[in-house]
């Protein structure tokens, strides 16, 4: 299979990244929750001790990952002739590592997004709203657009067919 378009001279090929409106909301909506549960934490005396403090700490703890969100949203997921990396460097799937592309409806996926298959088991991690990694598969999406990541699981499946058929494109 030949490649349909040439590699750009930075060698990405697709770009996914947090939309704004998405991040706001998804980041907003953390936010509140952990404030509410901060606050009926502290304002609900009638109930036991035990409870406010579980509702304190659950509220910092939502709170917490409010940050951890906002900060990682900030990174985007870039598709080249190697294979898929964040804006970081951190390479999430070697080209050669992996088998293939899923974006189906019943597939278990992130919103907005699309899992990938490795071969082997990778990296893992989390980086909340962008992409997630655990054993042979890594996930991309939830707070991005559809299109984008839609764009970028055609391209890494034409780079997938590509690569099986020994027509990989130069970057």
């Amino acid at each position: 299979m030949e490649f349909p378009f040439d590699i750009p001279a930075d060698g990405v090929i697709a770009r996914v990244r947090a939309s704004a409106g998405r991040r706001f909301f998804g980041c907003g909506t953390l936010l509140a929750l952990g404030a509410l549960l901060v606050l009926l934490g502290f304002t609900r005396a009638e109930t036991g001790l035990g409870y406010r403090l579980f509702l304190v700490l659950g509220g910092a703890g939502v709170l917490a990952a409010a940050t951890i969100m906002w900060r990682s949203t900030l990174i985007a997921v870039e598709l080249t002739v190697e294979g898929l990396r964040d804006t970081t460097g951190r390479v999430l799937a070697p080209l050669d590592d992996i088998v293939g592309v899923d974006r189906g409806v019943f597939a278990f996926k992130p919103s907005n997004g699309f899992m990938v298959r490795r071969k082997t088991a990778g990296l893992k991690g989390w980086c909340p709203g962008i992409w997630w990694a655990t054993s042979k598969m890594l996930g991309v999406g939830g707070v991005t657009p559809a299109g984008e990541a839609k764009f970028m699981a055609e391209s890494l499946s034409m780079l997938i067919a590509a690569r099986d058929a020994g027509n990989l494109p130069r970057g």
